[in-house]
């Protein structure tokens, strides 16, 4: 049999082309392996969510005059979280609670902004052991802080730090990948023409996650006169509304843009963006927290402060956009935020009282009772003994409205059933007599 001849060897263009598609595809699946570059946690700057409240439970126990701690658990339909709360009183046998300041503070809400943590901690470590804030003397502060009751929750999303601190750095919901700030009902569930499912989901309805829950039944309890909720991406103070892009009318307006401003100009030298989150930010956000606590809670001066953003950071790069990343950076927004702070409550005071809004509601009974929590329990640090609270989740309330429809329409129909039962009586009885 004859050799078959070989083919002829392909036009050097034509293998020119084909090796350099070759290479490309290569390339492309070798950038497809390699994740882009980010900026891990730095562990030298940043304390992990376990020795972060480590050190707050070893400040507490060193300060029982000045502080005390609840732990909340609550959980709804298989999904938990423990919060913890850190009540600082100042001077609890001087001045009665009922004519305090009541100052509400939220940090961490979501788990990617570590840098709002260590600020709660950082203020702590000032309140109780007068750390001193780049040489600045405290010591003026005294007076101000004995007329205040303050709250702080250092970490409100654990479960989100948490995934946070195992990888996941852009990922700013809670543990079952819900915005908190999106989960109050001011607003909820409305999507902007650029809603982001991953960045902005609001749950499957208003207060569905156990952090808003527990917030929610804090905020009406202590009826805060002063809330801040303490986030990072840029640097603001901010009021409401975050749903429009518009501010409150009136009075209550005119107090909150004058306390911002005030700070503002004393502390940041009107570098701060001031206005409303939904009007300067460029979006709009529905469900937040700063909304409820203005709309429903009537909080006198509800406030989102931004505190720390790298514009020039990739998107990518979440770590690096929402915290800082080098020591002199960290030390500087950790002492300034901390005297801002000190400044906001020295002119929170100052204008609530002269505006007369002082609240003679009590502070201590705060613990949540009721709502739509399926389970709760309270411990307070300072005594042994647990309180275990129990509630209702949304959906036994759903399952009580859908029964008394039920038991309405039952009743209805027996109603119309017997009539028309007496009616055909009635028919029978005449047609008798006409026979």
């Amino acid at each position: 049999m004859a050799a078959s001849s070989a083919p002829p060897p392909p036009p050097r263009r034509l293998l020119a082309l084909t090796m350099a598609l070759a290479a490309a595809v290569v390339s492309a699946a070798s950038a497809a392996r390699v994740p882009a570059s980010v900026t891990p946690i730095s562990r030298t700057l940043y304390h992990s969510s376990d020795s972060l409240l480590s050190d707050i439970k070893a400040l507490v126990a060193r300060h029982p005059d000045k502080l005390s701690m609840d732990t909340i658990t609550a959980s709804n339909k298989g999904y938990s979280t423990d919060l913890f709360i850190v009540t600082f009183n100042h001077a609890k046998e001087s001045t009665s609670n009922s004519s305090k300041i009541h100052v509400l503070l939220s940090f961490g809400q979501h788990g990617r902004e570590l840098i709002t943590s260590e600020v709660a901690l950082n203020l702590l470590y000032i309140l109780t052991e007068k750390r001193k804030i780049a040489g600045v003397d405290l010591s003026s502060f005294e007076k101000i802080l004995e007329n205040l009751v303050i709250k702080v929750v250092p970490m409100e999303n654990l479960n989100g730090r948490k995934r946070v601190e195992e990888g996941e750095l852009c990922d700013r919901r809670n543990g079952r990948g819900v915005d908190l700030n999106r989960n109050w009902s001011v607003d909820w569930g409305k999507k902007e023409k650029d809603y982001d499912p991953y960045e902005e989901n609001p749950g499957t309805a208003p207060f569905s996650e156990p952090e808003a829950q527990i917030m929610r039944e804090l905020s009406k309890s202590f009826k805060p006169h002063m809330w801040v909720n303490v986030h990072s991406g840029m640097e603001a103070l901010f009021m409401p509304y975050d749903h429009k892009n518009t501010t409150p009318n009136g009075a209550s307006a005119h107090l909150m843009r004058t306390v911002l401003e005030n700070l503002n100009h004393r502390h940041f030298q009107d570098s701060c963006l001031v206005g409303s989150g939904g009007g300067a930010v460029g979006y709009l956000a529905h469900g937040t927290t700063t909304d409820y606590m203005y709309d429903i809670v009537k909080v006198p001066m509800p406030f989102t402060f931004e505190i720390y953003g790298d514009e020039k950071a990739s998107t990518s790069d979440c770590f690096k956009m929402f915290n800082p990343v080098d020591k002199t950076t960290f030390d500087r927004v950790i002492n300034k935020w901390c005297m801002a702070f000190l400044i906001l409550f020295e002119e929170g005071l100052r204008n609530l009282r002269e505006a007369q809004l002082v609240s003679q509601g009590a502070v201590d009974n705060w613990v949540p009772m009721g709502g739509d929590i399926v389970e709760i329990s309270a411990a307070r640090k300072s005594s042994p003994d647990k309180r275990k609270l129990e509630g209702l989740d949304l959906g036994m309330q759903e399952l009580r409205t859908y029964f008394r429809l039920f038991m309405l329409s039952t009743v209805l129909l027996m109603f119309m059933f017997c009539s028309r039962i007496s009616k055909n009586r009635n028919r029978e009885t005449g047609n008798i007599f006409d026979s």
